[in-house]
């Protein structure tokens, strides 16, 4: 349950606001059409008041069922910031009908779920196999009337509320973000942060956060929006029955104020500084902007398109391309009341910060007294319009699409309206809505400025031993008792329809996958390439990743500006990145541009020249994030794990190092891309609405040439023993405020025979944060985590097999001793048969759900290709799911769980393993 999930939310789905990489086409731009996302849509509303919004969808067996509430932070009053999200939190602890953990009956529909809080808005959504729909229905239904709101509950959610606050305050861009935006609004709500502040929510009473509950989760106050496989009428007449019944509540009146943006006089603020513990140093500016519903919005949008979409954006080439920063990025907030635009940059070392203010003021200058160009215009309208395509893909997007409108803007076809309106930008207007809103008197500016020296991280400790608690975990949640509380499925779906990919390879060797899909006119592209940081060796380390983020920087007849143009003036993307076992490709865009995406691809790929000033500009860029991701527990920890599991002389021990990224030089890079950059250790997916006979002619045409003599080089990655003894690990990070733990030890790879087994085992034991073994103990009962996750890291290599946990640093022993008591009880008493049972409908019932994204999808082909599983794969996997029995479940437990042999690592602001240890 992410607050900051609508930050995601926003920029990647709705065509509100963005740092998008997408992008335009500098020919006159035509409005993209909404009518394939608003036609079919049927609006109905309740006697109660409760808005229905309905659209079937009859591309895949699957439906989504969202709630969104019209109450967010904004409704929030001094002393109770906060308490919109600590309800949400609340929403899964049960009803009185049902008191259970919703998150267990979610997850046993096999439902993909989560819920999040905004400044206007609370949402709710599910997405399941059409047969569970009611069920779906049913639950919400429930809680939107029911819910449990008492002491017990409030005192275990409190605990997870705070440990997720403090998880948010590991990062300065969090800090630095809450000082500007109380600065920038003192006497708004807005000025407060989404998820509120320990101190408020410590002081949460059970009768304050009902009487919320009371006041806004009510049918009037709300939007059901059902997108997806099924029949209106039928569904609708469910709808009422189940609805219908629900009261509309008393409304308590709360006074809020309405600011509007004014023209202002006043004198430009001083800057905030923020000096404090950290990594690289950050800037962030906000602007007044109006709500949602102003005239103005469209060219707002058009302007940040225009300022930072993309490569070829003004502030990426004034700022990023320079070398003063090494990201930047800006959005629009435009809500209910009055919002904002924000600016964000993170310095390049050694750069100053004042010079990033003063460089960006003057780009804005330029923006507010020049009009700008055609191409650009066209650009950045081409890119919200693709954004709006791709991003709505999947019958999940499409119905948080409507539920946001209908919410925030008070109409679910506003987005007609609003495409329409961007089409008809005019440069003048761009000009005009700069001059209005960038204004430097209405500017809020912040800098972080950190203190600690080169991002190193503090001292460590290490103990061997026994934790000093012993912990005894309660029973394992019975799934026969948590049935009782599961509406009935309707129907059972067949999901042995999914067309299979064509599989091909040209004489270079190079394999395709090819799967149509004509649902929607868009194109996803997945690939990979047998060039990942395991080549690498400790001396290079980075080497690979340094070479993928170059690919894009020039080839022999277009510089590093003239592709991402390419690229951008149709709105595709194409991103290259390297992992341990290879380097990911991704591309999406509309079909009309594949021709633009695959020359782009092959391109690079073949004429790479990696320019020798790109390199220093991302060798930079690679030093600060290699400052970010070790003053970050989560990435410290993670790689102090890794290679406690894996020996020095280990492919998987080594990470870059600041000495390492410095030492690598242009014929590095040129030597690793000739020798690993081969068209027989390349594979690519293609789905999405194409013509299969086309598109090989034009795979054969552009990459035909492409060779490379001899065979490719292969790696023997040795085999790691487990750890005689349990081993554990402290890095202290100053200035962190919540610890993040690892614990586990070298797994299996794919092919391993026991995969499908530890899948199963691992669903029980902590697949689900809420559903699981794990997150029942550890999450919901005691209240120790905001999350706690396990999982087998299999690739075509055993990975890790990891517990991943976050916890205030005074948890963390507790968190750990639990974790290790209920690894004991499970190598111990195994699991029960309707454990099992359970499990495996989970999985097998959410699996559609991902087939229904074809996004998805082509990542699915290319991975089971790459992992060399058969074409069959996507369509076979949940009968292998179905097939696993309980002598292979038992046998797993034995082989895969060793609560002896752990490696725990913890990362955070101090001491938490006790003295003596």
């Amino acid at each position: 349950m992410l607050v900051g999930f609508f930050l995601s939310l926003v920029l990647s789905i709705l065509p509100f606001s963005g740092n998008f990489t997408n992008a335009a086409t500098p020919t006159a731009v035509a409005p993209v059409s909404a009518v394939s996302f608003i036609q079919g849509v049927q609006k109905t509303v309740l006697d109660n008041g409760l808005t229905v919004l309905t659209k079937e969808v009859h591309t895949a067996p699957v439906v989504s069922v969202q709630v969104w509430y019209k109450v967010g932070s904004r409704n929030e009053v001094k002393g109770e910031n906060g308490i919109s999200h600590q309800l949400e939190h609340l929403m899964f602890k049960g009803t009185t009908d049902r008191p259970v953990q919703f998150g267990r009956l979610f997850s046993a529909l096999g439902s993909q779920f989560n819920a999040f809080t905004s400044y206007d808005e609370t949402a709710y959504f599910g997405t399941v196999q059409r047969d569970k729909l009611e069920a779906l229905l049913t639950l919400e239904a429930d809680r939107m009337e029911n819910s449990l709101v008492g002491p017990e509950q409030l005192t275990s959610e409190k605990r997870v509320v705070i440990s997720e606050l403090q998880g948010y305050e590991n990062s300065p861009g969090y800090r630095l973000s809450r000082a500007v935006m109380r600065d920038a609004f003192p006497n708004r709500a807005y000025g407060l942060p989404v998820g509120g502040t320990k101190a408020d929510v410590e002081k949460f009473t059970v009768e304050q956060v009902r009487n919320y509950y009371q006041t806004y989760y009510s049918p009037e106050n709300a939007t059901l929006v059902i997108t997806g496989d099924f029949a209106t009428e039928p569904v609708l007449k469910v709808v009422k029955e189940t609805y219908g019944k629900l009261p509309k509540r008393p409304k308590r009146v709360v006074a809020k104020n309405s600011p509007q943006v004014t023209a202002s006089s006043v004198a430009k603020k001083t800057p905030i500084v923020l000096k404090q513990p950290g990594s690289a140093a950050l800037l962030q500016a906000v602007y007044p902007l109006p709500d949602i519903k102003h005239p103005d919005v469209p060219a707002i949008d058009v302007m940040d398109a225009i300022l930072t979409g993309g490569r070829s954006s003004r502030l990426y080439q004034a700022l990023v391309e320079s070398g003063l920063a090494s990201s930047v990025s800006g959005s629009a907030s435009e809500l209910i009341e009055p919002g904002w635009y924000e600016i964000n940059a993170t310095a390049a070392p050694g750069q100053e910060l004042s010079k990033i203010g003063q460089v960006l003021q003057e780009s804005l200058a330029k923006l507010q007294e020049q009009p700008v160009t055609t191409e650009e215009l066209n650009r950045a309208k081409t890119q919200l319009q693709a954004s709006y395509i791709l991003g709505n893909q999947d019958i999940t997007s499409q119905a948080t699409q409507l539920g946001y409108n209908q919410t925030v803007a008070g109409d679910y076809r506003f987005i007609e309206q609003y495409l329409a309106a961007i089409a008809k930008v005019t440069p003048a207007q761009v000009q005009k809505v700069a001059k209005t809103y960038l204004n430097p008197a209405k500017q809020t500016i912040g800098f972080f400025e950190p203190t600690q020296p080169d991002g190193k991280p503090g001292a460590s400790s290490a103990g061997s031993g026994r934790t000093v608690e012993n912990f005894s975990p309660g029973k394992p949640v019975d799934p026969a008792e948590l049935a009782k509380y599961l509406p009935p499925a309707t129907s059972a779906t067949d999901s042995s329809k999914q067309s299979l990919p064509e599989e091909f390879t040209l004489n270079n060797g190079l394999r395709v996958l090819l799967l149509r899909d004509r649902n929607l006119p868009t194109i996803n592209l997945n690939g990979q390439i047998d060039a990942g940081s395991e080549f690498d060796g400790n001396q290079k380390a980075g080497l690979a990743n340094l070479t993928a983020a170059n690919l894009m920087n020039g080839t022999q007849t277009k510089n590093a500006l003239t592709l991402a143009k390419t690229l951008e003036d149709r709105g595709a993307d194409l991103n290259f990145g390297a992992s341990r076992e290879g380097v990911n490709v991704s591309g999406e865009g509309l079909s009309a541009d594949l021709p633009i995406l695959i020359q782009t691809l092959a391109d690079v790929l073949e004429n790479a020249t990696f320019p020798a000033d790109q390199l220093e500009l991302s060798r930079q860029r690679a030093l600060t994030s290699l400052k970010v991701q070790l003053d970050d527990p989560r990435g410290l920890g993670r790689q102090v794990f890794q290679q406690a599991i894996y020996p020095e002389n280990h492919p998987f021990h080594s990470f870059p190092t600041a000495e390492s990224l410095k030492s690598i030089t242009r014929n590095d890079l040129l030597g690793f891309y000739q020798t690993h950059y081969r068209p027989d250790n390349t594979t690519i997916a293609l789905v999405g609405d194409f013509d299969p006979v086309k598109v090989k002619a034009l795979l054969n045409q552009v990459f035909g040439k492409w060779s490379a003599p001899g065979k490719p080089p292969v790696l023997k990655i040795p085999s790691v023993p487990l750890p005689e003894t349990l081993t554990r690990l402290n890095k202290v990070i100053p200035g962190k405020s919540e610890a993040v733990t690892y614990i586990g030890y070298n797994g299996i790879s794919r092919k391993d025979p026991r995969y499908y087994a530890a899948l199963v085992l691992n669903q029980i034991l902590g697949g689900d944060t809420l559903a699981s073994r794990l997150g029942t103990e550890v999450r919901d009962r005691q209240g120790l985590t905001y999350g706690i996750y396990s999982g087998f890291a299999a690739g075509i290599n055993p990975g890790p097999f990891l517990i991943q946990m976050q916890t205030a640093p005074g948890d963390a022993q507790k968190a750990i001793a639990s974790t290790l008591a209920l690894l004991k009880q499970l190598r111990e008493q195994g699991v029960t048969e309707a454990e099992f049972n359970a499990a495996k409908r989970s999985i097998t019932n959410s699996y559609p759900v991902d087939l229904a994204n074809p996004s998805d999808v082509s990542s699915i082909i290319l991975d089971n290709a790459v992992l060399g599983l058969s074409r069959s794969e996507i369509r076979d996997f949940p009968k292998r799911i179905q097939a696993v029995t309980m002598a292979q479940m038992q046998q797993a437990i034995e082989d895969l769980i060793k609560p002896e042999s752990l490696i725990i690592v913890t990362a955070g602001p101090g001491e938490t393993v006790p003295k003596g240890s």
